[in-house]
């Protein structure tokens, strides 16, 4: 099968760059999340044409879905980490919340995301699909249309670098997580994510830079947008599956940790087991591995990252920069060609 390799905006993309090169420089300043393009619907289109209608189902009532993934600069060039599972979650995302006409298959998407990051000239970046319907106001998701949109960006440690190398101070947040039967806990549903910004805008607002959610049964579950681990005794725990977001990240983190010989169990958590533990770190696409030196004005340990945490942190990085046995099944390559 043929190959197009799309290397430093070379390919498709670089053809449209071109066209629009002597545009591009008396734009005005934008957003962090800056880019050329964005893939909209099957085709690339400059950032500011990549725009909805006030009158829109999703921006009035949240049906919608989106995944959150990471490209890494390697000595390979570009690669996407873990994007078959992302996309795979993007497309049950869909399925869990009622689409039954997705116009974009695995393929599509993974070939639409190669495009977007290339066109851009990224070596680097956070990539946003999202879902979105068009169609008339009301509550009956088969009267929408879904449009896919694909946007890219640089973007660094979301909890800060500072946050990564010495640690993030956290509070438990006086909001609930949702129960799985008032909403689909396993899917990336736009709209639920209200219930994580009221719960982050609370806790940044009392100085924190995360917060800890609460099952309805008042155990720990998950934070605004990551999920959670602590270390006891070198043995690392985590909440259940059932009622969180299964992250890829913390899939990816509970593998490096069974092979390097941790035990990892998963059971319900109190949040006064996090008060107790050695180490408490999270985990996310956006925030990576991060670890966690105080919660509730508590200090985690001595208030410092802990050797646990450390030592994923550098499997993590090193998975993800391609230098790991499991770099070869993990990462995507920025190659024009259909996925195995």
């Amino acid at each position: 099968m043929d190959r197009t390799i799309y290397q430093n905006g070379q390919g498709n993309g670089a053809g449209v760059k071109a066209q629009t090169a002597t545009t591009n420089q008396a734009r005005p300043a934008r957003s962090t999340m800056q880019s050329e393009y964005i893939w909209l619907d099957g085709e690339l289109v400059p950032f500011e044409r990549a725009t909805v209608h006030f009158l829109n189902p999703t921006l009035h009532y949240g049906p919608g879905v989106f995944e959150g993934i990471r490209c890494y600069a390697t000595a390979r060039g570009p690669a996407v980490f873990r994007l078959r599972e992302h996309l795979e979650r993007f497309l049950a995302s869909a399925r869990v919340l009622g689409v039954t006409d997705l116009p974009y298959g695995l393929d599509e998407l993974r070939d639409a995301i190669c495009r977007t990051v290339c066109a851009n000239g990224f070596s680097e970046c956070y990539i946003r699909p999202l879902m979105y319907f068009d169609g008339p106001l009301g509550l009956n998701l088969d009267a929408y249309r879904p449009v896919v949109a694909i946007a890219a960006w640089k973007w660094g440690a979301y909890l800060g670098q500072e946050g990564l190398e010495t640690g993030v101070r956290m509070m438990v947040s006086s909001m609930t997580r949702m129960h799985p039967n008032s909403s689909m806990t396993k899917a990336k549903i736009s709209g639920q994510y209200v219930n994580s910004i009221l719960a982050k805008t609370m806790a940044a607002r009392a100085g924190f830079d995360e917060a800890v959610m609460l099952d309805p049964d008042g155990y720990v579950a998950e934070c605004t947008g990551e999920n959670l681990l602590l270390v006891r005794d070198r043995i690392i725990y985590t909440t259940p599956r059932a009622a969180i977001l299964e992250g890829i990240t913390r899939d990816t983190v509970i593998t490096l940790a069974r092979d390097a010989g941790y035990t990892v169990v998963e059971e319900r958590l109190s949040r006064d087991q996090l008060y107790i533990a050695d180490e408490v770190f999270v985990c996310g696409t956006a925030a990576e591995v991060a670890p966690v030196r105080e919660i509730d004005y508590r200090a985690i340990g001595n208030g410092r990252v802990g050797p646990v945490t450390h030592h994923l942190q550098q499997l993590f990085y090193s998975a993800v920069r391609g230098e790991h046995h499991r770099s070869a099944e993990w990462l995507d390559y920025m190659v024009m060609e259909p996925m195995i």
